[in-house]
């Protein structure tokens, strides 16, 4: 039996990480305020993209309520453990930040809208933590699906840091890669603050607007 109560702030490399498993978490239910299917397969000419910026309750609701997106989903991304589940995601040896998928018809929303609603509500200068949130599984990350969104991620990385070092902030510590595997997590996860209004939600920005249209898509 695994041990879930110490909390490495560094990342599990394959010899240590966990095992994790072959079947995929059973997604179970359509996205609570969509009605849509959470994993797809999505309508064609809708756009995927992948965020971690700390707890996923709060985060996702973040992106479900902007206009354009058509379904959002939770997992667990960015690390080594097939099919974690979240209570290994939590012991820090998975090497898995929680992430949020929000697919998105790039007709209604721009790729550079969701960028600036990631940056602004979340510390993304704080490495292995959001707030009172420590742990590997709260980092920042952007995980990309297209040379496109690399691009833009890069540029809007670049433009921030530059505003967040104007208003005395610190280094983004955000990872930005090519997206590897999303595992969906577990049903009670989805959603989760539409089910339960009065949920623990623990992000907060920096204060500091994203200038979007200065180094990306104007």
């Amino acid at each position: 039996m695994f041990s879930f109560a110490r909390k490495p702030l560094a990342l599990p490399d394959a010899a240590t990480a966990l095992p994790g498993r072959a079947a995929a978490m059973p997604i179970t239910q359509p996205h609570l305020i969509t009605g849509q299917k959470l994993t797809g397969p999505y309508p064609q000419g809708l756009e995927v993209a992948d965020f971690g910026l700390g707890c996923f309750w709060g985060a996702e609701r973040k992106f479900w309520q902007l206009p354009g997106v058509y379904v959002t989903a939770v997992g667990y991304q960015g690390g080594i453990t097939p099919n974690a589940s979240y209570e290994e995601v939590c012991s820090g040896m998975t090497g898995h930040t929680e992430a949020v998928r929000v697919v998105y018809d790039p007709a209604q929303i721009r790729y550079a809208d969701l960028l600036k609603t990631f940056w602004e509500s979340h510390d993304p200068t704080q490495g292995m933590r959001q707030g009172n949130d420590v742990g590997t599984q709260y980092r920042s990350a952007i995980y990309t699906h297209s040379t496109a969104q690399q691009d833009e991620a890069v540029a809007s990385r670049d433009a921030y840091q530059a505003a967040l070092l104007q208003a005395g902030r610190g280094t983004i510590t955000t990872e930005i890669a090519a997206a590897p595997p999303f595992y969906f997590a577990e049903d009670y996860h989805q959603q989760y603050l539409a089910r339960n209004p009065g949920g623990y939600c623990g992000l907060g920005g920096t204060g500091v607007a994203c200038p979007i249209g200065i180094g990306i898509d104007a």
